[in-house]
């Protein structure tokens, strides 16, 4: 019998990182380490995350099943879990990579590889994203996209001169904005920026401008990977901007920010005192913006609180979840496209 899914995030040091994480959104940090990332569902094969020999995968963090890995409901309970998603070919992990992210400093300018790009290159893997803006300083902004007009040779010539940041689009940006990143956009993400992230699962990451930045560990500026980027980064334009649609009840309005291949993003808002059933059949993401709630199951005999900051799995297969908001409540839900899973 399954139940909705809490993970032990995965806290991982970045030199762009800060301490958002913990003074916003809850999370216990390790003092004086620059935390950049927390990563909320996570499993990938063995090689892929800083060369590990073994599954890297997230462990549950309540009920009865604490301390067994995603990786471990994958091979055993996948059809509960899943239900009509495929997991993702070759090595059968979970489709999704899901993450908090703190920019205390600016991220690097940089592109993931597109689809046709990784199936010529073994070992490097497509990487779509999107950004939900949790909270943002005053000033704050992105970069995504190039500049209109600007060709492959005219970005070269800006990498060598030092020009990158006029070559690509910046963007101010505020809480509740949204950004979808599909693979071969060049982007980065700006300093004083807190985000949710969404994403298909991999780190092949392309760096094209790093803002002439010393890496402390090796007394060294990052490497950048300028061929392999400017081989992956669409040239194209801006991809058209996602239609959103809104419907509304009672107690509820449900967004869509997004709906791509590889995910759908929504953004929900309940009432408090609501009360009814979770009517899926697939798995489903939470991720808590706001409020608190509890779901309840028939047979785990304690009821699964959350609130902002947490993020929740929900397999395709529970005994009649019922979902109770104790105040007005947002999160995002992610969803899967039933069938064949879209891989490299």
């Amino acid at each position: 019998m399954l139940y909705p899914l809490k993970f032990k995030p995965m806290l991982v040091e970045k030199i762009w990182g800060g301490r958002k994480l913990e003074n916003v959104l809850g999370k216990r940090l390790p003092p004086d380490r620059p935390i950049g990332e927390s990563w909320e569902i996570y499993d990938f094969p063995p090689g892929v995350v800083n060369g590990s020999t073994q599954w890297v995968s997230a462990a549950i963090a309540n009920g009865p099943l604490a301390g067994r890995t995603l990786h471990d409901l994958m091979c055993k309970h996948r059809r509960e879990l899943m239900g009509d998603v495929a997991p993702l070919p070759p090595h059968g992990q979970f489709p999704l990579l899901i993450k908090f992210l703190d920019a205390e400093e600016n991220l690097s300018v940089q592109v993931h590889p597109p689809a046709e790009y990784a199936a010529r290159h073994p070992g490097t893997h497509l990487k779509t994203e999107a950004w939900y803006i949790l909270q943002a300083d005053p000033g704050a902004m992105l970069w995504k996209g190039l500049a209109p007009g600007v060709t492959a040779d005219e970005l070269r010539r800006a990498i060598a001169d030092g020009r990158v940041q006029q070559a690509i689009q910046s963007h101010p940006v505020k809480a509740g904005d949204f950004h979808y990143l599909p693979s071969g956009t060049v982007h980065a993400l700006g300093k004083g920026i807190l985000v949710a992230e969404v994403q298909t699962p991999s780190d092949t990451t392309f760096r094209i401008y790093d803002f002439d930045r010393i890496d402390p560990a090796t007394g060294r500026p990052r490497t950048l990977h300028i061929e392999e980027a400017l081989e992956c980064i669409s040239f194209d334009g801006q991809p058209p901007p996602q239609p959103r649609s809104h419907v509304a009840s009672l107690f509820t309005t449900v967004t869509r920010l997004v709906s791509c291949p590889f995910f759908t993003i929504e953004k929900v808002r309940f009432a408090e005192g609501a009360s009814q059933q979770v009517p899926y059949d697939q798995p489903v993401v939470w991720i808590m913006l706001q409020g608190e709630a509890k779901l309840d199951v028939g047979g785990l005999g304690q009821s699964v609180f959350f609130s902002r900051g947490d993020t929740l799995l929900l397999p395709a297969r529970m005994d009649q979840p019922v979902l109770t908001t104790l105040s007005d409540c947002q999160w995002l839900e992610v969803t899967l496209p039933a069938g064949p899973a879209n891989s490299d």
